[in-house]
Order: C-alpha cells, then structure tokens, then sequence
C-alpha cells in the first residue's frame, strides 16, 4: 500500500464580482438645457452624475453600515446570493450566503481582511473558522460591493448619464446609468481626491481585473443609493448583480464572532497534518508486524 498522502484542505473564500452604480451625463449643454428628460437650468444642475454621485459618496461615507441584499449571476450561470449588513471602511460584512445549490446556506462575517465563517458541525467545540486573507504581509485586494465602493467607483467619471426619475421598489429615486471601460475604471480625477489616499489607491488594485463595467444605478430622495444593477467582465466571463440597500447608518456596527467559539484555519490544518502524519505511523507499524510475522506486508 503506498503511502498516505498528505492532502491540505483548500478554503475558497469567494469575492463576488462588486459592482456599482453608474451615471452617465444629465446631458446639460453649453446653454443650459437638460438631456434625458428635457430637464433646464437648476433641475439639471441638480442632477448632474458627477454631483450627484460625489454628494451620495460622501454621504454614505458617513453612514457606515447599511442593509445588503445582493443576487449574482456568475459567468457560468450560476446563482448566489447575500443579504445581511455591509460596512465600510474597512470593508466589512455580516451576511448569510447562499449559492443556489444544494450547499446549506453559511454565515460570512469579514472585518477587514479577517473573514469568520461559521461552520455546520463545532470542531474542537467551536463554531466559527478565522482566516486572514492577507498574503505576505499585504493586505487582501479585492471588491466589496458595499454602496461606498459602487459610489466610489463613479467619482468623477464623465461616461454618465442621467436617465431621468424613477420609482424603484416603491422608492423615489433617480435614476443613473453608465458604460465603462478598464481604462476608465482605474482613471482618477479631481473629484476622486474625496476619497482618503489608501482607499483611492485600494480601490484602483480592486478594479484591474474589470475589463468591462456596466451599471444603472438609482439615487433616493435622502441621497443614499437604494439600488445597483451591474454588469461586470473579466477574463473568466461575464457576472449581474443585483445591490439593494437600506437603513444607512441604523444598524449595528459588525462585530467579531465571541473570541471563545473561533478556531483558527492554520489550527485547523495543523490538526489535519497530524492525524495524517499519525496514520502514516500507524501503517508503518502494521506493515512490520505482519513482516515479523512472515507474513505479506502493506507496503510495496
């Protein structure tokens, strides 16, 4: 019997494709007459893409935390879906996940670069598995889709359009759409300087492997993004999500799992590697009782 091999487990950690909203432009011209909608004068100023998503960013900033529910259709045609709380800043969430099949749904709680995941059966009499998604000492680099991210992705971009106003799940809203390119997406101008240093940096690194972005996003009457429909391409395909959000600032702050019920993942593959390494033990002394025995042994 050949050798037991020593098989680590892998823990994918999944980073659904975060998109956000887009705008495109209200369409005023050098005279002062709307676009979309035939809006004139102050009413387009109003609802100028790049105000209204500067203005929306920093309010949402503000907020914190707000209601999530998200539905993504992967490149391959699989469904997943989210729904709990959202932070940012750090990114952070606390949000029970789903992947449309037959896999029970999981609890996902991410504080930063730290991701609690609960699991179905305690393991060493607890019930929640910590991994740092670091690497190296530098941080993890990835998108969030918290309503911030969506806003800050849009600042300053001048492929925005103002569609006109909306009702969208029984919300006032207005509405904003645009088309983007990688080139776009990784371009900052003046009004991304919104934006602390580290995050504008951030979010450039998380949008490099977008080659292609598409977005309608809605823009309640309190100035919090309520919806993002998006379209998102990278080299693997083409991934829709739905964002809905809700009570901006009205929930409670995510907190860690009691520090009591956390297990650590490398404590957990250490334990793997031991009972291998014990039953590699357990063959070898078998094998040498049977050959002692004149007997055939396990081993080959």
């Amino acid at each position: 019997m050949n050798k037991a091999v020593r098989t680590r487990a892998g823990v994918a950690v999944a980073a659904t494709a975060l998109l956000v909203g887009g705008l495109t432009a209200c369409g005023a011209g050098a005279d002062g007459t709307g676009g979309a909608g035939g809006g004139k004068g102050a009413d387009a100023k109003a609802h100028d893409p790049v105000e209204a998503v500067k203005a929306s960013y920093l309010k949402t900033v503000a907020a914190k935390f707000a209601k999530a529910e998200l539905s993504t259709v992967e490149s391959d045609g699989k469904t997943s879906s989210q729904s709990g709380t959202k932070g940012w800043y750090p990114a952070a969430h606390d949000a029970v996940l789903k992947d449309g099949g037959d896999k029970p749904d999981a609890r996902s709680i991410m504080i930063g670069d730290t991701v609690y995941t609960q699991m179905d059966k305690p393991l060493e009499g607890k019930t929640w598995m910590q991994m740092d998604l670091a690497r190296d000492g530098k941080p993890g680099v990835r998108l969030n889709e918290d309503p911030a991210e969506y806003l800050a992705m849009l600042l300053g971009q001048p492929k925005l359009t103002h569609v006109g106003a909306e009702t969208t799940d029984s919300i006032e809203a207005q509405h904003y759409k645009g088309s983007f390119t990688n080139a776009d997406l990784i371009t900052a101008d003046e009004s991304t300087k919104v934006m602390e240093e580290k995050n504008r940096q951030y979010l450039r690194e998380s949008v490099k492997p977008v080659l292609a972005f598409e977005v309608d996003l809605w823009i309640g009457k309190d100035g919090y993004p309520v919806r993002v429909d998006s379209s998102s391409t990278d080299k693997k395909g083409t991934s829709k999500t739905t964002a809905k959000f809700s009570e901006f600032g009205k929930v409670a702050p995510i907190q860690p799992p009691p520090a009591d019920q956390v297990v650590t993942f490398d404590a957990v593959m250490k334990g793997v590697d031991d009972k291998l390494e014990q039953a590699d033990k357990d063959l070898e002394e078998a094998d040498k009782t049977l050959r002692d025995a004149g007997l055939p042994g396990l081993r080959r």
